[in-house]
C-alpha cells in the first residue's frame, strides 16, 4: 500500500514564489482594471438605497448560505451510498442508483423544483390528515422543497463523481488493508473512503461552486434568498444595474472564498501517494 506523505508547512521560498505569482504583470493589470471598475461603480452609480436594504440583504445572504450548506452536506451524504452501490452493490440496487442519477441529471433543476413544490406540496395540502400533523408547519413552507430539490440534484451529480472515485482506488490498496487484518468496515473508512474523497475533491470543488450558482432558482418558489431580495430591491427602487452588480459581486466573493477554502482542504488531506 502506498505510504501517506505527511503535510509539511510552507517554506519561506514557497511563500515568496507564491507572492511572485500574484505579482505577475497580467494579474496586476486585471487587478488594476477591477479596482478601476469598482471605483467607477462607487462614484458614478446610485447607492443611496443600500443602507436601508442591508438588513434584508443580510437575511437573504444567510438563507442562501444555509441552503447551500444544507444541500451540500445532505447531498454528499446521499452521494456516498449512491457511489458505493454502483461499484459493488447488487445488480438491482446498482440499476436503481444509476437510474436515479440519470433521471435527475437529465432533467432541469427548475423542473424538479416546481414538481416538488407545486406537485408534492399541493398533494400534501389536499390531505387533512397531513395538515394535522407536527410536520405541516414545515411542509406548508417553501424552503423544505427548495432544500430537497437542491439536495437531490447535488446527490445525483456527486453520486456519479463518487462512483468514479471509488472505482478508481487501486484494488491493491484494498487488498493490502485486508491482508493487515482490517475488517471490511475499517477498510472502507480508513482506506477506501479517504482515497476516494481525495480523488474526487477537485471535482467536488467545482460542483459546490455550481451548486452555489443554482441556489437563485429557489426564489421562483418564494424563498427569500439573496437573489429574491435583490429582485425586490430592483422593483422598489426602479434601479437595474446597481442591485445586479452588487449581487454579482457577492456571488464572486462567495465563489472565491469557497475555492480558496476547498483548495486549502485539498492540500491538507494526505495524498496517499
Amino acid at each position: 500500500m502506498d505510504t501517506i506523505t505527511p503535510l509539511r508547512p510552507a517554506t519561506g521560498a514557497q511563500l515568496l514564489a507564491g507572492l511572485r505569482g500574484l505579482l505577475m504583470p497580467h494579474r496586476l493589470i486585471m487587478l488594476a482594471l477591477a479596482l478601476t471598475g469598482l471605483a467607477a461603480m462607487v462614484t458614478q452609480m446610485d447607492w443611496s438605497w443600500l443602507p436601508a436594504y442591508l438588513p434584508r440583504l443580510w437575511g437573504g445572504l444567510l438563507t442562501t448560505l444555509w441552503m447551500l450548506a444544507g444541500s451540500v452536506i445532505l447531498g454528499f451524504a446521499l452521494a456516498l451510498p449512491l457511489g458505493v452501490v454502483q461499484v459493488i452493490g447488487p445488480r438491482p440496487l446498482r440499476w436503481l442508483a444509476s437510474g436515479f442519477c440519470t433521471v435527475v441529471r437529465g432533467t432541469p433543476l427548475l423542473l424538479q423544483l416546481w414538481l416538488l413544490y407545486y406537485g408534492l406540496g399541493s398533494l400534501f395540502a389536499a390531505y387533512p390528515v397531513i395538515r394535522e400533523t407536527w410536520a405541516w408547519p414545515y411542509l406548508r413552507e417553501a424552503w423544505p422543497y427548495g432544500l430537497l430539490a437542491l439536495t437531490i440534484s447535488f446527490a445525483a451529480y456527486e453520486g456519479e463523481v463518487m462512483r468514479g472515485a471509488f472505482a478508481g482506488v487501486p484494488n491493491g490498496e484494498l487488498e493490502a488493508a485486508r491482508a493487515f487484518g482490517m475488517s471490511p468496515r475499517k477498510v472502507f473508512f480508513r482506506v477506501w473512503l479517504p482515497r476516494a474523497v481525495h480523488r474526487a475533491l477537485p471535482v467536488l470543488t467545482g460542483e459546490i461552486i455550481l451548486q452555489l450558482k443554482s441556489t437563485p432558482l429557489i426564489a421562483t418558489i418564494a424563498v427569500a434568498d439573496l437573489y429574491a431580495i435583490v429582485t425586490r430591491v430592483r422593483q422598489a427602487t426602479l434601479l437595474t444595474y446597481e442591485p445586479l452588480l452588487l449581487l454579482a459581486g457577492i456571488y464572486l466573493c462567495l465563489s472565491a472564498i469557497l475555492t480558496i477554502a476547498l483548495r486549502w482542504l485539498e492540500g491538507r488531506m494526505p495524498s496517499g501517494g
